[in-house]
Formats: structure tokens, C-alpha cells, sequence
């Protein structure tokens, strides 16, 4: 299948501090990829450069046929198709739940109110929270709010979705819940890469899953060969850690 992202050659440096080193990668349309990789590693510097929220300073990426540079159409156009979910929900605390949901489709989609409040009424009850919709985000669980969050992504109907730790701030209770939502996005047929540790949903979800340490791709193979037959002594060492 087509790369509907790709990343050739990418450095990154935070002042003296390499992040990303020589960073090849690609994810093709409808693919599901896990990234995993202990605190540090630059997996989330990874995937914020695929929507610009980060820039790097040497390599190409380019998303669904765009070039990230300093081109400022091209950052907002792949913004537009590019869904995030951060690790702190970033919910807008003084908009309720709906507000959150319409403001970028309004802003960014140019859509009419009413369009806006019927899509997004649409995915929060498709992520199971359609009764909170007037509430602000201080009134839900740490679960509901990271489902709004969810569902504010998906309002501007991306057809690529980032998930960067989307559990790691919860209780262990509420994760469940947002598994679920995410592998329901999976089944739909949903293009995604997902920086998490939660090794069972790489299971169930991910077609390959991608080891990362000291701004390296250690590992990128598929999922099954991932977990019985990880080839980097470094990858054996981490999946003993966490399995």
C-alpha cells in the first residue's frame, strides 16, 4: 500500500542534544502502528514532527503527499487531516465538552455551527460520552475527558490519527475505557500511530510495532515477530521489563 507518511533521514536537536538521529520511516494508509520505547527514547518528538507541532532541522517528511517545511500552507493543510491526542487531555477549560468539539471544525473546516454541533454530537457518542456534551472538562473523569479528547480529534475527520501516551495519565481504571475507543478506531480501518507502553493493545491492534531508543529505530517489524522473535538484544531486554 501507498506511504501515507514518511520520514527520510530525520535529525533533531534540542540545542547540543540529538533527540532524532537519522530517522526512516513510513506508515501507509490505514496501517496501525505502535511506537514503544523507554522515557526519553524520542518517540514523541517522532510523531509531534509529523504534524509540525515539533520542527526538525535535517531530513524530509512528508504526509499524504506534503512536504513539511517552512511552507505555512502545507503545516495547516496537513493539520487539517492530521488527528492528535496529547498525554494531558489540553481541553479548553473554560468551553464545555460540545465547544471543544466544534471550535476547530468552525475555525479550521470553516463548517456552519449547526454542522459542527451535529458532528460532534456524532463522536462523542461514538466514544460513549454524548451525555457530558454540556459539561466542562473539570466536571469528567480523567477517562471522559481523554474520550472528549478523542472526539474533538476525530471532528475534523483526519485521515491520519496520532496518539501520544493516551493512558499514561489516567488511573489504571479509566484506561480500559480508552483502549476501547481507540481499537473500535482501529477496526474502522482508521491510519494510526500510537506512542504507548500498553503491550496488550499493540497486540490486539497495532500491524507492526516500532522500538525506539537514544533517538534510534531499533526495531520496526511485525507485530507477531515483534513479541516472539525480537531481534535486538536491546528490544529483548526492554519487552523482559515490561511483559
Amino acid at each position: 500500500m501507498e506511504s501515507i507518511i514518511q520520514l527520510k533521514g530525520v535529525n533533531k536537536w534540542y540545542g547540543d542534544f540529538q533527540v532524532l538521529k537519522d530517522i526512516n520511516f513510513e506508515v501507509s494508509e490505514k496501517e496501525k502502528v505502535v511506537i514503544c520505547g523507554p522515557s526519553g527514547s524520542g518517540k514523541s518528538t517522532l510523531i509531534r514532527c509529523i504534524n509540525r507541532l515539533e520542527e526538525h532541522q535535517k531530513g524530509e517528511i512528508i504526509v499524504d503527499g506534503m512536504v513539511l517545511d517552512e511552507n505555512t500552507k502545507n503545516i495547516s493543510a496537513v493539520r487539517s487531516e492530521v488527528g492528535m491526542v496529547f498525554q494531558q487531555f489540553n481541553l479548553f477549560p473554560h468551553l464545555s465538552i460540545l465547544e471543544n468539539c466544534t471550535i476547530s471544525q468552525i475555525w479550521v473546516k470553516k463548517k456552519t455551527k449547526k454542522e459542527s454541533v451535529a458532528l460532534a454530537m456524532e463522536y462523542l457518542n461514538k466514544v460513549q460520552i454524548a451525555d457530558q456534551a454540556h459539561k466542562f472538562p473539570g466536571q469528567l473523569s480523567g477517562g471522559q475527558q481523554q474520550r472528549a479528547a478523542i472526539a474533538r480529534a476525530l471532528c475534523i475527520e483526519p485521515k491520519i490519527m496520532l496518539f501520544d501516551e493516551p493512558t499514561s495519565a489516567l488511573d489504571p481504571e479509566m484506561i480500559k475505557e480508552v483502549l476501547d475507543v481507540m481499537i473500535d478506531l482501529a477496526k474502522g480501518g482508521m491510519t494510526m500511530c500510537v506512542v504507548t507502553h500498553e503491550m496488550g493493545f499493540a497486540k490486539e491492534v497495532a500491524d507492526r510495532v516500532v522500538f525506539m531508543d537514544e533517538g534510534n529505530i531499533i526495531e520496526d517489524r511485525k507485530t507477531k515477530d515483534f513479541f516472539e522473535n525480537p531481534e535486538s538484544d536491546r528490544t529483548k531486554l526492554f519487552l523482559s521489563q515490561i511483559l
